[in-house]
């Protein structure tokens, strides 16, 4: 550790006044915050070596098409062009389904977790130690095989229960899934070196907040997937339209900077961004709405072998008519006005992804100053890794999957029907009669209650 805060010491830090020009500023202004930095905040980041910064790869066509333009410019232009060709392919991944969709969450998922993981390995791996690589892809995959295996018990239940193999694999799911954890575990353990203890235990830590931020939350995302598409497109949309929205906001008309982890944020931005994505959100889930394709739930097909999306809209998805307040028709001369209720909740959602979304882009900032990086990766060029584009998708998928549950999901027949149908025969004649009882006392069996007193 010694030898690591030396040569920590020693590193200057070039990538911070590189970083990436998202709200106007000057370099001059993280020149002035990097000097003002006090002593202890400078011993605390010398504990760690820096992380090598990964080259350009923006395409030599680009860069020579734009080799006439500032800086700024020309990060302005690959930015937007690379902007553009990631929203299509977003539509087209859609178009393609919710199988390709779950696949492109897990690719994603993988993605992250490679980026972030490859950062710890370049400090660990100055000490030679084994097995740190190894072990965190372990368990990665034994964190994958819990939360998928829960998933497809629940979501493709009858599937499960017609196939042997895989009925045995979910009845011992949790225990086989510990039963590997465990084995990961004993192997860290048997893998601990002396005199770098707590070097060890710290990537330990590192792992598994690691798959805490990353496998957790992509998990939500297929949860939120299932419970209608609606609700994984306009959560993500919200969020890119927000950091575009702040960034043009912010390039052309920022002045006051809004947070010193990214020198560049602009209150101009942030506030800009706010009210194009409020906005965009209303606009986009009302059209969103009218589509069965995007209201209904996810659901797999036992008779075709295949997801399906098909439904009777809920209340949700139906336009109602809302009295609007006397401030609002004063202005608009409108008394009444025909929503869909889901366009109240998006606002909820917006507001989320504008105010309290970008905090997951500010926490990743800190994290790629802790490591003196520009960006977790080089994968996407003027935009950096896959993790820099989905560091606010996370915490959005974490408040959908929570708002979800707390003010939209109510009790699954599906469900329920699906759990009665794997009791035994005794168990499920048990509940019938109770049923039964319980509807002939409420009266909804008429019929049955007249038989019954003859």
């Amino acid at each position: 550790m010694t030898e690591l805060r030396h040569r920590g010491a020693r590193d200057t830090d070039p990538t911070l006044e590189q970083q990436p020009s998202e709200d106007k500023g000057s370099d001059s202004e993280l020149k002035v915050e990097k000097d003002g930095a006090s002593d202890s905040e400078s011993k605390v980041d010398s504990g760690v070596s820096e992380v090598p910064v990964p080259p350009d790869d923006t395409p030599e066509v680009l860069n020579k098409a734009l080799s006439g333009l500032s800086s700024r410019w020309k990060n302005w232009w690959v930015r937007g062009l690379f902007t553009l060709a990631m929203i299509s392919f977003f539509f087209l991944i859609i178009y393609l389904g919710p199988m390709v969709l779950m696949t492109i969450v897990l690719i994603v998922q993988i993605k992250c977790f490679h980026e972030i993981i490859t950062i710890g390995y370049s400090v660990y791996h100055s000490y030679h130690l084994p097995w740190f690589r190894t072990l965190s892809w372990y368990f990665l995959l034994c964190v994958n095989y819990f939360f998928y295996g829960e998933t497809v018990t629940d979501y493709f239940f009858t599937l499960v229960q017609r196939e042997e193999p895989l009925r045995i694999l979910s009845k011992y799911h949790r225990f086989i899934s510990f039963a590997l954890y465990l084995t990961g575990f004993c192997m860290f353990v048997l893998s601990l070196v002396k005199k770098h203890y707590r070097l060890q235990f710290y990537m330990f830590g590192w792992t598994h907040v690691t798959l805490l931020i990353v496998v957790t939350q992509s998990h939500l995302i297929i949860h939120n997937l299932f419970e209608g598409m609606i609700w994984f497109i306009v959560p993500i949309s919200t969020v890119i339209c927000n950091d575009i929205m702040a960034y043009m906001f912010g390039f052309f008309f920022g002045r006051t900077p809004l947070i010193k982890l990214s020198p560049k944020k602009t209150w101009e931005g942030f506030i800009g961004g706010f009210f194009a994505t409020v906005v965009f959100g209303i606009m986009f889930s009302y059209v969103m709405a009218g589509y069965r394709y995007f209201v209904c739930p996810v659901e797999f097909n036992n008779d075709s072998n295949s997801f399906q999306v098909d439904c009777e809209p809920s209340d949700l998805f139906q336009l109602q008519d809302y009295v609007l307040p006397g401030v609002l028709e004063s202005v608009t001369g409108w008394t009444t006005v025909r929503l869909y209720p889901f366009q109240i909740h998006s606002i909820a959602l917006s507001t989320f992804a504008s105010i309290v979304g970008p905090f997951g882009g500010f926490f990743a900032s800190g994290f790629k100053r802790a490591f003196k990086i520009k960006d977790f990766a080089n994968t996407i060029p003027g935009h950096g890794g896959i993790m820099d584009r989905f560091d606010c998708q996370y915490l959005m998928a974490t408040f959908v999957n929570v708002y979800i549950a707390s003010f939209i999901r109510g009790p699954n027949p599906t469900k329920v029907i699906q759990q009665l149908l794997a009791l035994r025969a005794d168990q499920q004649l048990h509940i019938f009669n109770s049923l039964k009882a319980h509807l002939m006392e409420k009266g909804l069996l008429p019929a049955l209650e007249e038989a019954a007193a003859a």
